[in-house]
């Protein structure tokens, strides 16, 4: 059911799904630059089902049915989620222990927040996609997007999920990847940092990141688990969802046993 935080003077769109026990560590969603919290569709679901933890999924300022965030997007926007935004959503939330699962934009959000002082009750984080710095494959593939938002149907189809936020959120996140100087754009120093298990998934053909990206976390935090998924782009949750459900289940049952 759909529900809304209030975060100083701003309204965000939140979901709930409250399985398992009053105390257990919750599960909370970070979605990728396009998304929102139905773009999940039922994924939190199933695996706040699977893990018996409840789950807390969420619409970022300028998404969804949150509140608009004025553009142009400075270059440190996925900083200010990650060390302002999300520490004030899980303590209005009122949320102690938590596993973080942040998707593309969202994984990059959950790390710069693992590798800070604030992620007080991180239990784990998950990542899917994450960027860890910007590449020319990334550029080309938001340049794309431009012209499918622009030209072809890609603002139909956000329209569905975004409905009068559709282009604050489009060119809040476009605009500020094609800022020439996003391209030296680098979270990599909040690695090292991180002391909660990690679990990195990326899909091998991702269109959006090499796996340097992947091998940058590989090499940087002491206790990450990396999956390179076969046969998958962007979105390893949505592209191969039974079998990165079980990965990720399996992650949380074990650093949670």
């Amino acid at each position: 059911m759909t529900d809304f935080l209030k975060i100083g003077t701003k309204k965000i769109e939140v979901q709930w799904h409250r399985e398992g026990k009053k105390d257990s560590p919750t599960l909370v969603f970070l979605h990728e630059g396009l998304g929102c919290t139905e773009m999940w569709k039922d994924f939190p679901y199933l695996l706040s089902k699977k893990t018996r933890y409840p789950a807390l999924i969420f619409s970022r300022l300028g998404y969804g049915a949150s509140d608009p965030c004025p553009t142009p997007w400075k270059i440190n926007f996925m900083h200010k989620e990650g060390l302002q935004i999300l520490p004030a959503v899980i303590k209005e939330a009122k949320i102690k222990d938590h596993i973080l699962i942040g998707h593309s934009d969202g994984g990059s959000i959950g790390i710069i927040y693992a590798g800070s002082p604030y992620a007080k009750g991180l239990k784990g984080l998950i990542t899917e996609a994450a960027h860890i710095f910007c590449e020319e494959l990334s550029v080309k593939s938001i340049s794309e997007a431009k012209i499918n938002y622009e030209h072809y149907d890609l603002r139909e189809k956000l329209e569905k999920y975004h409905g009068e936020n559709t282009e604050n959120a489009f060119r809040g996140w476009n605009d500020v990847w094609l800022n020439q100087h996003f391209i030296k754009w680098n979270i990599e120093k909040y690695l090292p940092k991180i002391k909660a298990p990690m679990l990195a998934i990326q899909g091998l053909e991702d269109q959006y990141g090499t796996l340097n990206q992947i091998e940058s976390i590989k090499r940087r935090v002491n206790r990450a688990i990396t999956h390179i998924i076969d046969n998958c782009r962007h979105s390893p949750h949505s592209e191969q969802p039974e079998m990165v459900l079980n990965i990720m289940a399996r992650f949380i049952n074990e650093i949670t046993s």
